[in-house]
């Protein structure tokens, strides 16, 4: 009974984090920004940051179903 949300929490977490991963990629390849008004740089930075950490807390919420 404790799994499903456990699987909810993964599926949600990792498919944000992998989409804006993708989303993130997809618009530095295109030179476009990645966050309206903010330092390209850094936006990229950010964007990539909480892509991962998002992408690693769903794969953690997996691991302990």
């Amino acid at each position: 009974m404790e799994s499903g949300p456990a699987i909810f929490a993964g599926t949600a977490f990792t498919l944000f984090g992998a989409g804006l991963l993708v989303w993130t990629a997809a618009r530095v390849r295109h030179r476009a920004p990645v966050a309206h008004g903010a330092d390209p740089a850094a936006a990229v930075v950010f964007a990539t940051a909480f892509g991962a950490v998002l992408l690693a807390l769903g794969v953690w919420c997996f691991g302990r179903v």
